[in-house]
């Protein structure tokens, strides 16, 4: 029999519908209980993490970059100082698509290629989130005001007005005061992380010079500003602020009527100039000639103008006063003389026959004296007036290379000085040790022969030479330059002689080569003072045995370079420079004139009369810093 057709099971539908409900109970229980779970998850558990991320959203700490301490001469004449400049940087945070930003912001500022190299490179290179990434410095008014009135359509993008570093004098400065560039990952990494802190928002740090020496009194510490912020970054208010602490001032040794005087004298002529004052060591003018505008490497300069500077043939982005390395020629040879009256192997009554040349028993090979026809009979007097290279190279052989290299280190030669600058130049003072490990070859005689008369593989600066000449004038007590008043650590002891009259003697013998006879005679025409000195050439080139030297046949570069060092007043002495003219010639009247005109211009007042200056510090209290009507980047 069939079942009867059922049409409509109400008990099923109802165990249906009661499953269905029971289910979505527990569904809705169970997806309550999840949010309830993630709510006290998020406020309760995880509050103070949103909390910050919420209001780092709002609210923003920035870093305040404190202004740079000032520097000026020692009369207070500022060298340099910080002005205002307005630049172009971007939140790369923030930009969203960089590359249409950089489009747009092209239409509105003139960006060059090398703005947008440096752009990308300072964006791809390691740096603190949210750090603005600065893409073009000195913005104009108008481009301020297009930038403005776009800032709507353009993320990320901020106009900022720091100080930044300006150099009033330009070249004249230039390679003793350095300059200050962007910081990059290297200097940060070379940082600990303390210092890392104290340079949060700063941009610029110095990189050569003084600037660099100097850095932690320059900078000073950095501030904070907390502050609250819309969707677009703009600033509603300040919350709470630490004001940063500025840089200290920085007054230098440096005399800008001496500096200028040096600057000057050398005129077109590539050289260098370095005037000490013994009394204290204070450096009084280091110049380097030619130069270059510090003032285009501050925010970064054009590829054009690093071209330009790098593939100059006088090479002005290079030291000479610091790093270059020359024969110092007859130039040492009163430290020479100290030397060999020290050891005993001359007095002041010897003296020799000089022919024109000198020669070493069994050894045809001549070592020819400056004058040809020789100097007849001279005495250690006359050869320092005179610069005789045969009793030079006599005395010299005598000494031995042993003796003269531990004497010229005392002189500072082959030796740091201690100047408060980086990346100095020791220059060389040959000895047989370092020939050995130079050269991997034994010390031979000429080797000693070619040494005393300051040739050969003797090389200084032109700081260790006016570093050299302090001493002297100071009679042996060590004399350490300083630009700023610190001071590297030296080894190097006070030349106490056997007989310490040799130092006057000295004195007069290097008089009088600014007298009648003597090869710098030119230099002292119509002096208010006495002055002692000693004149150099350096050879660039040797000449063969039989060969003659015709500086008329002979390209400019490859002409001698002409030296001097002198000091004055003789009796006391005030200042000591040390003088190199590239391919001068000769020294008595190339280099002569240069110092003779630092000279005047440290020693004589105003009015021409000898009023010498007082030692630094010894005014009642450092002058108030001034800006002089001198803006331009030449002197």
């Amino acid at each position: 029999m069939r079942k009867p057709l059922t049409l409509k099971d109400h008990h099923h539908e109802q165990r249906i519908f009661s499953v269905r409900l029971v289910v979505s109970v527990f569904l809705v229980l169970l997806l309550t209980g999840v949010l309830l779970a993630r709510m006290f998850w998020l406020q309760i558990i995880e509050h103070s993490r949103y909390t910050t991320l919420s209001d780092n959203n709002r609210v923003q700490t920035r870093a305040i970059s404190p202004p740079r301490g000032l520097i000026t001469d020692r009369d207070g004449v500022i060298l340099a100082d910080n002005r205002p400049d307005f630049s172009l940087e971007v939140v790369i945070e923030q930009a969203g698509d960089l590359e249409a930003l950089l489009a747009e912001l092209g239409k509105l500022v003139e960006l060059d290629a090398g703005d947008l190299e440096r752009f990308d490179k300072r964006r791809t290179a390691a740096r603190r989130p949210w750090e603005p990434v600065p893409v073009r410095g000195r913005l104009t008014e108008e481009e301020i005001a297009r930038l403005a009135v776009n800032q709507f359509r353009l993320p990320g993008v901020r106009i900022s007005a720091d100080p930044i570093r300006h150099y009033p004098h330009g070249i004249l400065f230039s390679h003793v005061l350095g300059y200050v560039n962007r910081i990059n990952a290297q200097d940060l990494d070379a940082m600990t992380l303390e210092q890392q802190r104290n340079y949060a928002g700063t941009h610029f740090y110095g990189r050569t010079g003084i600037e660099r020496f100097y850095e932690d009194r320059l900078h000073g510490e950095v501030g904070y500003r907390q502050v609250e912020t819309n969707a677009r970054g703009r600033i509603l208010r300040v919350l709470e602020e630490q004001p940063p602490v500025p840089g200290k001032d920085l007054r230098l040794r440096l005399s800008m009527r001496v500096q200028k005087a040096a600057y000057e004298a050398l005129g077109e002529r590539r050289g260098a100039v370095v005037a000490i004052d013994p009394r204290d060591g204070s450096v009084l003018a280091f110049v380097s000639r030619p130069g270059f505008n510090p003032n285009l490497f501050v925010t970064g300069i054009s590829h054009n103008d690093y071209s330009a500077y790098r593939n100059d043939h006088d090479n002005p982005l290079f030291n000479r006063a610091l790093q270059g390395r020359y024969p110092p020629g007859s130039t040492v040879k009163p430290m020479l003389g100290i030397a060999g009256l020290d050891a005993g192997v001359t007095n002041w009554q010897r003296s020799i026959f000089d022919p024109g040349y000198y020669q070493l028993e069994n050894d045809p090979h001549r070592y020819r004296d400056w004058k040809r026809w020789g100097h007849g009979r001279v005495d250690l007097h006359l050869a320092v007036v005179q610069s005789c290279d045969t009793y030079f190279y006599d005395m010299g052989f005598k000494l031995g290379i042993d003796r003269m290299h531990r004497y010229m280190n005392l002189f500072s030669l082959g030796q740091h000085t201690g100047i408060d600058l980086f990346n100095e130049s020791t220059g060389i003072m040959p000895s047989k040790q370092w020939k050995k490990a130079a050269r991997g070859r034994p010390w031979f005689h000429g080797d000693t022969i070619n040494t005393s008369i300051g040739q050969g593989f003797m090389l200084a600066t032109p700081l260790q030479l006016a570093t050299a000449t302090a001493i002297t004038a100071n009679h042996g007590k060590q004399v350490i330059p300083t630009l700023g008043g610190e001071r590297q650590p030296v080894e190097r002891d006070t030349i106490v002689l056997n007989d310490e009259s040799n130092w006057q003697k000295m004195t007069d013998a290097m008089v009088d080569v600014t007298g009648a006879r003597g090869t710098a005679r030119i230099m002292a025409v119509d002096a208010k003072y006495r002055m002692a000195a000693k004149s150099g050439t350096a050879q660039v080139f040797s000449v063969g045995q039989d060969e003659t030297y015709n500086e008329d046949e002979l390209a400019e570069r490859m002409l001698d370079h002409a030296l001097m060092v002198s000091y004055a007043p003789a009796d006391k002495p005030a200042i000591a420079v040390a003088v190199l003219v590239e391919n001068g010639r000769h020294g008595g009247s190339t280099a002569g004139p240069v110092a003779r005109q630092v000279m005047d211009a440290w020693l004589l007042n105003e009015q021409g009369e000898l009023d010498v200056p007082e030692v630094f510090g010894d005014s009642a209290s450092a002058p108030e810093p001034t800006l002089t009507d001198n803006s331009g980047d030449t002197p």
